[in-house]
C-alpha cells in the first residue's frame, strides 16, 4: 500500500481518487471547491486538505486530474503547488488531458527538483472512471511508469508507455481526432436512418455486430436516437480537446480537414445551449434540418 495524493475531484478525478483509497491505499485529496474535498472525505476514507502542497506532502506517488494546461500550472507550480510539497525522488502523475507542451515544461522543472513526472491522459469517460476500466496513456521514463502502473490498475483496465514525456498527451490527441470523426460519421447515419422511415433499434441490432460496429455505436447509438444528450463526455471538453489537437496539427504538418470541420459543427452546438451536452450530440445539430 502507498501513500498516495490526489488533485481534482471532478467528474474524473472524484471516482479514481476513490478507487486508490477503496484499494486500501492512504489517500490525501485536493480540490479548489472545499465543499467538493468534503464529499469525497464522506464517500471515501482519506483526508481533505487545503492546498495542493499541503496534500502532496508525504505522499509517494501524486495523481492530478484537472482541467486544461492553466489548471494544471496552478496546481503544481508555487509557493502553493504540489511540487513545493513534494519530497524528494516522489512521483507526479498527470491524468489531465492537455498539450505535450506543458507535460514537458513540467517534466524538466520536476527532473530539475529530483522528482518524477509522467504525462497519462485517460480515455473511457465518466462511466470508466466510475467502473475503475480507463484506457491509460503514459508518456515519461521507464523507472517512474514502472512505480505508477501498479496504482493506476486500481482504475484502469489498460495501462501503456507509449514513449518519452509528451507521448501520452499525443496519444491521447490521436484518441481524439479518431472520436471526432467516428461520432460525426455515426450521427449523419442515425439521422439518415431516421429520415429513412427505418426501425433504428433494428438497425442497430443487426449493424453493431458488423464491421460498422464501435464502441460509440453501442453505447450512444439508441440514445442519440432517442435525442437523449445529458450525460457522458460534455462539448465543452471535446472542443477543448481538439482545440489543443488543431494546435499540435499546425506544428508536426499533419493534415486534419475532417477534424476541423467536426469542431466547427460543435461550436454549433454550443450555441444550440449544447456546452454540457454529450458529444453524441452532433445529432442534434442534424435534427435541426
Amino acid at each position: 500500500m502507498a501513500n498516495v495524493a490526489f488533485l481534482g475531484l471532478g467528474v474524473m478525478g472524484f471516482p479514481m481518487a476513490g478507487h486508490l483509497a477503496a484499494k486500501g491505499h492512504s489517500v490525501r485529496v485536493y480540490n479548489r471547491s472545499e465543499a467538493k474535498r468534503q464529499a469525497w472525505t464522506q464517500q471515501h476514507a482519506g483526508t481533505a486538505h487545503a492546498s495542493p502542497k499541503e496534500a502532496a506532502e508525504g505522499a509517494d506517488v501524486i495523481f492530478c486530474c484537472v482541467g486544461n494546461d492553466d489548471d494544471l500550472r496552478q496546481v503544481v507550480l508555487g509557493e502553493d503547488g504540489a511540487f513545493a510539497g513534494m519530497k524528494a525522488g516522489a512521483l507526479f502523475v498527470d491524468h489531465t488531458t492537455a498539450s505535450a507542451n506543458v507535460a514537458r515544461e513540467l517534466y524538466a522543472v520536476a527532473k530539475d527538483q529530483g522528482l518524477g513526472f509522467i504525462d497519462a491522459p485517460v480515455s473511457g469517460g465518466q462511466a470508466g472512471a466510475e467502473n475503475g476500466v480507463l484506457t491509460v496513456m503514459c508518456g515519461g521514463d521507464q523507472a517512474d511508469f514502472d512505480r505508477a502502473e501498479p496504482l493506476i490498475d486500481a482504475f484502469a483496465r489498460s495501462c501503456r508507455l507509449l514513449g518519452p514525456i509528451g507521448s501520452g498527451q499525443l496519444t491521447k490527441m490521436v484518441n481524439q481526432i479518431a472520436i471526432a470523426g467516428l461520432v460525426q460519421g455515426l450521427s449523419e447515419a442515425m439521422n439518415f436512418g431516421q429520415k429513412a422511415g427505418l426501425d433504428m433499434s433494428a438497425v442497430l441490432d443487426v449493424i453493431t455486430k458488423g464491421a460498422a460496429g464501435s464502441w460509440q455505436m453501442e453505447n450512444r447509438g439508441t440514445t442519440m436516437c432517442a435525442d437523449e444528450f445529458e450525460f457522458g463526455f460534455a462539448v465543452d471538453w471535446m472542443r477543448k480537446d481538439l482545440g489543443i489537437v488543431l494546435e499540435e496539427a499546425k506544428a508536426n504538418g499533419a493534415l486534419l480537414p475532417v477534424t476541423a470541420l467536426v469542431d466547427q459543427f460543435y461550436a454549433e452546438v454550443q450555441q444550440m445551449g449544447g456546452n454540457r451536452w454529450d458529444t453524441s450530440s452532433l445529432m442534434r445539430r442534424l435534427n435541426r434540418y
